[in-house]
């Protein structure tokens, strides 16, 4: 406490009156409390203005990776896709992160309206607390110590701030309240006016100083879901509780190749989808490593251990021509990353090349 009681002093060796000297310490304290307060409400608000105006936020975490493959497919950056496929948690973050550092970015006018707008709330709050403090105090004969209370127990929804900020302060010679109040206000115009000055230009705003960024908010809206993928493909279950119960699953299935499967004893990267090989007569190994009498029947996939039985594949012939597309256009990509190729027993159908990027897109409406 020494700088504080150092700037009493010398407050006090300078004529100022006891009011003066004690609400521009609780104002100087007020200051890091209220430009904290601003940037978290900002926060909440810039996410909230993210979900109403940008589409792949403004549904579930199934909705946003329909705007996901749509990106990944119009950049065509294959590390990019790899990371989907693999890491598809960490995509979305970055996904969203990217979006939003964007946003502050450009929305520089709207963003600084929404920040001025938090600010005006904070000092409307800080003087209502002013007010509020003041009439209790005099209604019931208290002294500073009572006052300090109420004001800061007005506060306890909007800031972090406590009496123990200021303690100390509860010695002050104070008897004059509406004294008080005069000098708390005027005090209070002055902190606002630094507290707008530091958020008066673009280079001010950066998601280092929310205590919990706008991506951060979207991310626990958007990506506290299940994010079990199934084994042979990769495909991330859509139920949007992360400990739901009942079996994991998604509306379409990929080639598994995509995720390195290749036929047993060779290089040949599967082209099956697991939708039309859980309806065939075909055998897999749950292990590269297995034995011939470790295979299991596609049919009963559910048998081959934890990570097949607890998914739901059905047996149909729903194969998003995206995929297709995926792996016609990234084939030497997925050939060099897996060390495998797209030939003899997984030769890509000749059909399969027809499909335009355009018509890949138009696919994911199905999603």
């Amino acid at each position: 406490m020494k700088p504080q009681y150092c700037s009493i002093f010398k407050s006090n060796c300078q004529g100022a009156t006891s009011p003066a000297v004690f609400t521009e310490f609780i104002c100087t304290k007020l200051k890091g409390s209220i430009c904290q307060g601003v940037c978290d409400k900002t926060a909440i608000d810039i996410a909230g203005e993210m979900r109403a105006s940008f589409p792949a936020f403004s549904g579930n975490r199934s909705g946003m990776e329909m705007h996901i493959l749509r990106s990944l497919a119009q950049e065509e950056n294959f590390d990019k896709f790899m990371e989907y496929i693999h890491t598809p948690e960490k995509h979305f973050r970055n996904f969203i992160k990217h979006n939003v550092e964007n946003y502050l970015c450009t929305a520089n006018t709207n963003i600084l309206s929404i920040i001025k707008k938090n600010i005006t709330q904070k000092h409307q709050c800080l003087v209502h607390a002013t007010n509020t403090a003041t009439a209790d105090t005099k209604q019931s004969k208290g002294d500073v110590n009572m006052w300090l209370k109420v004001f800061s127990r007005q506060l306890t929804d909007e800031l972090r701030f406590a009496e123990n900020d200021i303690k100390g302060m509860n010695h002050q010679d104070i008897t004059n309240f509406d004294f008080l109040q005069e000098a708390m206000e005027k005090s209070l115009g002055t902190v606002i006016e630094q507290v707008e000055e530091n958020f008066a230009s673009k280079s001010s705003i950066s998601l280092n100083e929310f205590r919990e960024g706008p991506d951060e908010i979207l991310t626990k809206q958007l990506c506290e879901c299940c994010w079990v993928q199934c084994p042979f493909c990769k495909a991330i279950c859509t139920n949007t509780m992360k400990d739901h119960d009942g079996d994991h699953q998604v509306p379409f299935h990929r080639t598994n190749g995509i995720n390195g499967w290749t036929h047993r004893g060779t290089d040949n990267l599967c082209i099956g989808f697991c939708t039309t090989s859980v309806a065939s007569d075909k055998e897999f190994y749950p292990s590269h490593t297995c034995s011939k009498k470790d295979s299991c029947p596609y049919k009963r996939y559910r048998e081959a251990g934890p990570s097949y039985e607890c998914w739901s594949i059905t047996p149909d012939n729903s194969q998003l021509p995206y995929w297709k597309w995926f792996v016609c256009r990234f084939q030497s990509d997925l050939e060099k990353y897996y060390n495998r190729k797209f030939h003899g027993r997984g030769e890509i159908p000749q059909a399969w090349r027809a499909f335009t990027k355009e018509q890949a897109l138009r696919s994911l409406k199905l999603i």
